[in-house]
């Protein structure tokens, strides 16, 4: 009886929240100010799996307003100096930190998020912004002697067009806005339609922080993605989301060559080896693959065990999948809330009856639980191998397959046998012996000891079919500018090409 009343009066704590978020205004930004739509859409809470506000799609004639204000304001924002943007950035992200309650709120409405984490991401995103305010992009000295000196000069690019999924809303807006921002460019950002609210609320903070078209924000169908990718006013494509939506984003920006960064899908590895001390981590591994429901690109898609160690571990985290609390995020005891949409909870459960056709033994888990909502109950899938599509593909869910090896060099050959590389990691009470093994993985990110834990000051991206380009620390701000070298002259030289 006790958990019933506990569910009643989340229940009511949801319906307040839901009349609370109606009240609020959810106008696109452009040009400094708000701009109205056309046709409303629906934005659905997943604890529920119905609608509870209704925004006004953006179209064509706003993708195009938004441009034309980005561009105009381009000329001034890049004769800004270096520390005024950072200072303009540093009171965004005061902006952020006094409207925590209310971003966190809206992230667990659309989003799904138990509300003390969507809390802590707002939190760190207002942190982000700061550490990330901080950093410079300076000219590079490449030659100085008698003959010439060459410098090389890092120019921003135009305007940024952005396009952001829906697992962690405020961190891809975020992200993409500062580095765009600082960088010396302006910014079109366009939320997924599955979670705008959050964002469009960024940009409205945003209004009175930046000049007028440097901070732009459009909600809106899949369509409007298509159309930034591929407006001329672009120079720059920043996209995150599936391999397959970004093979269509670079299709669009090739026909006039604009820059692009990518990150794409992930299928990361975790190696346990046999000198663990998995009372120590058993915790971690587990935060680390079901963090958001298993809705983060960098989470641990494969936990790969040594024989050593993989009773135990197993038995670990079998322990913790069943004893996590599934809910709504505004229950407090909430661990794990729902997957994010409806086509996502459906791509899960193909993937959970996938496995349980490869003969998987669900040891946790392995069905959508009987509940309004898109809840799916942790699951951890014993016996697969290579081949099966839960082992090899991306289910982004809370699913994790366990896979036994026998020595560091089976481990790291089949954790490395992926068209992904996004990230990956070894664990070992000798880090030593981890660093070793990790220096013959196949990912962007590699931790010792340690799982989807990105910095904003160390550079973050895929390799392989994981993506393009790099964000976050000084090659992350250098991959939204152009490098231009220039070179003086001090003695008469003769040109390269003549003898």
């Amino acid at each position: 009886m006790e958990g019933a009343r506990i569910f009643c009066d989340s229940a009511a704590v949801m319906q307040a929240k839901e009349s609370w978020a109606r009240e609020l205004s959810f106008g696109h930004t452009v040009g400094g100010a708000a701009c109205g739509g056309g046709a409303c859409f629906s934005v659905v809470n997943p604890a529920t799996g119905l609608p509870f506000v209704e925004v006004a799609a953006a179209g064509r004639a706003e993708v195009d307003l938004a441009f034309e204000a980005a561009s105009a304001s381009f000329s001034d924002w890049r004769r800004t100096s270096w520390a005024e943007r950072a200072a303009l950035l540093r009171n965004f992200a005061d902006a952020v930190s006094a409207d925590e309650e209310t971003l966190a709120t809206l992230v667990t409405l659309e989003q799904g998020r138990p509300w003390a984490f969507a809390r802590a991401e707002v939190r760190r995103n207002a942190q982000a912004i700061r550490q990330m305010a901080d950093l410079s992009v300076l000219p590079e000295c490449l030659r100085d002697d008698d003959s010439f000196r060459s410098m090389l000069h890092y120019r921003p690019l135009g305007v940024v067009a952005a396009i952001a999924p829906w697992n962690v809303p405020v961190t891809m807006a975020v992200g993409k806005l500062v580095h765009a921002l600082l960088a010396g460019n302006t910014l079109v950002l366009k939320p997924s339609p599955y979670t705008p609210l959050v964002t469009l609320r960024l940009g409205e903070l945003g209004r009175g922080i930046f000049p007028s078209g440097v901070f732009n924000v459009l909600a809106g169908g899949n369509e409007i993605g298509q159309w930034m990718s591929e407006h001329p006013a672009a120079a720059k494509v920043t996209f995150t989301g599936s391999m397959a939506t970004g093979r269509k984003v670079a299709q669009s920006a090739a026909s006039d060559f604009k820059r692009l960064t990518l990150e794409l899908g992930g299928n990361d590895a975790a190696l346990v080896l046999d000198d663990v001390d998995v009372d120590a981590v058993a915790a971690r591994l587990f935060g680390a693959a079901f963090v958001n429901s298993g809705q983060v690109c960098m989470a641990i898609k494969r936990l790969y065990v040594q024989d050593g160690v993989y009773d135990k571990v197993v038995e670990r985290l079998v322990t913790y999948a069943r004893n996590a609390s599934v809910g709504d995020g505004f229950a407090p005891q909430t661990q794990i809330g729902p997957v994010q949409n409806e086509a996502q909870w459906r791509i899960v459960q193909d993937f959970l009856a996938s496995a349980r056709a490869d003969g998987a033994d669900f040891a946790a888990g392995g069905a959508a639980l009987d509940r309004p909502g898109y809840f799916v109950a942790p699951t951890i899938a014993l016996g697969l191998r290579e081949g099966s599509r839960l082992v090899d593909g991306e289910p982004f869910g809370p699913v994790l397959p366990i896979l036994r090896f026998r020595d560091a060099e089976e481990g790291v050959a089949r954790a490395n046998a992926t068209p992904y590389g996004l990230g990956a990691s070894v664990w070992s009470d000798d880090p030593d012996r981890a660093e070793q093994v990790a220096a013959s993985l196949e990912a962007g990110t590699i931790w010792v000891n340690d799982h989807a834990a990105p910095d904003p000051m160390v550079p973050f991206g895929g390799i392989k079919r994981s993506g393009i380009g790099r964000e976050s620390g000084l090659l992350g701000l250098k991959n939204f500018m152009e490098p231009v070298s220039v070179i003086t002259s001090r003695t008469p030289r003769m040109s390269w090409f003549v003898p």
